[in-house]
């Protein structure tokens, strides 16, 4: 690792280099009917099960780029005596579990990198701890899986997320350290909680389902449920320091159902000139929002709105065909495939995307706008190759689409391949 990766994201689709993923541990069996509600599931998952699907999407980023684990980053970066204790001391005080520090401080860099996502167990020493419900001093990092919520590539910064639920601040404790420290990354961060960055973080919410860089120049940013109005104006404050021109396109998405989440739950980019779209909501005739901001001189120019985000995207020299989420022919069928995160695709190079192959009419659409349909299963065989031009690869997702999130959801990237547009 002597090697430092510089961050660089200037698209969803410029070849893949660098990666973060959690494969899904005992924090999945931790969730129960009762919790799961707590922990932002609707259903609880079979880990058995859901490893062996996320086993097949780390196996295809490991063949066309370089994954690496929160874990093991985690890890580097605790055996460092004073990271461990400035990271820990912070956890414990936000989540008040102070009483635990010196348990979690005489752990090793490995067991206590374990427990901080795996949940520390509740020792039952008092009648109080003996008679709580609660299993855990610090509960598990259920959601830990989905990476790409808690910080997200910002061209040369990674910002760093403010979760809409707190039961997943510790995600972005743990990330901005692992990108502060580790001596791997040649990181800077972008932290709405830190004093430097703070101007008033009352309502600021910051969730990288909602964040999407088009282009060096042009952010797709989604606003609902988990990134408030407020967190794409500490954005805008942020551009507006780099005194060079940008867009901003702001989709409103509706509060419900949960499907509906994230931005990238209904519009994802897969190549140059294609796109993925849950059409009702993307193309439909509602009262959602569609805002263009545009920044220039370290000042908002102009804030209007839009007939759509595709139309934007044209005007800004960005021209999209879109393929629809569940086919064209039938408005439950892609209502069905939406919910299973049907339109959440992963681009690792241009053109070349990751999904779940069990929303078949998504897949068939695809196929019929010229992308070439691989089982992850057959590419990592050897049965099958990557081929020069557009391509799907279809990963199981029977279990893991059940958590909520598909493949973009599942992956950080820090670094890509500049694209030629």
């Amino acid at each position: 690792m002597s090697e430092k990766m510089k961050i660089d994201v200037c698209s969803e689709i410029g070849k893949l280099e660098g990666v973060i993923v959690h494969t899904p541990g005992q924090e999945v069996e931790e969730m129960t009917p009762k919790n799961a509600e707590r922990a932002l599931y609707s259903d609880i998952l079979n880990l058995s099960v859901a490893g062996k699907e996320y086993a097949q999407l780390k196996g295809v980023l490991s063949l066309v780029s370089r994954p690496f684990e929160v874990n093991d980053l985690l890890t580097d970066i605790l055996k460092d005596e004073q990271v461990k204790d400035e990271l820990l001391r912070e956890i414990c005080k936000n989540e008040n579990a102070t009483k635990i520090l010196p348990y979690l401080l005489g752990l090793n860099a490995g067991e206590a990198a374990r427990q901080l996502i795996q949940g520390v167990p509740l020792k039952r020493d008092n009648l109080t701890s003996y008679l709580s419900n609660d299993r855990f001093s610090l509960r598990p990092l259920h959601n830990f899986l989905f990476t790409r919520d808690a910080s997200m590539g910002f061209y040369d910064h990674v910002l760093i997320g403010k979760m809409a639920s707190r039961v997943r601040d510790r995600e972005t404790s743990i990330m901005d350290a692992i990108f502060t420290h580790h001596p791997m990354l040649q990181a800077q961060t972008i932290n709405p909680l830190k004093p430097e960055r703070v101007r008033s973080c009352e309502n600021i919410t910051i969730e990288g389902g909602d964040f999407q860089v088009a282009r060096e120049d042009v952010l797709v940013i989604g606003t609902g449920m988990r990134t408030s109005t407020q967190g794409i104006d500490f954005i805008i404050e942020e551009l507006k320091l780099k005194r060079k021109p940008y867009h901003l396109l702001v989709q409103e998405l509706p509060d419900t159902p949960e499907s509906f989440i994230h931005l990238d739950m209904v519009f994802t980019f897969l190549d140059r000139d294609a796109c993925m779209i849950y059409e009702p909501l993307i193309m439909g005739t509602s009262r959602l929002h569609t805002i263009h901001i545009k920044i220039e001189n370290g000042k908002v120019t102009s804030i209007q709105e839009v007939k759509n985000l595709l139309s934007a995207l044209k005007k800004l020299g960005i021209g999209l065909k879109p393929v629809t989420c569940g086919g064209s022919k039938d408005a439950w069928i892609q209502e069905r495939e939406q919910w299973h995160s049907g339109a959440n695709f992963f681009a690792f190079a241009p053109g070349k995307v990751i999904g779940y192959e069990r929303n078949v009419h998504t897949i068939e659409e695809m196929n019929k706008k010229g992308f070439e349909i691989i089982r992850a299963d057959d590419l990592l065989k050897g049965t099958a190759s990557l081929p020069q031009g557009k391509c799907a690869v279809t990963i199981a997702g029977s279990e893991l689409a059940r958590g909520g999130g598909g493949a973009r959801c599942m992956t950080m990237p820090f670094c890509r391949s500049r694209v030629e547009w």
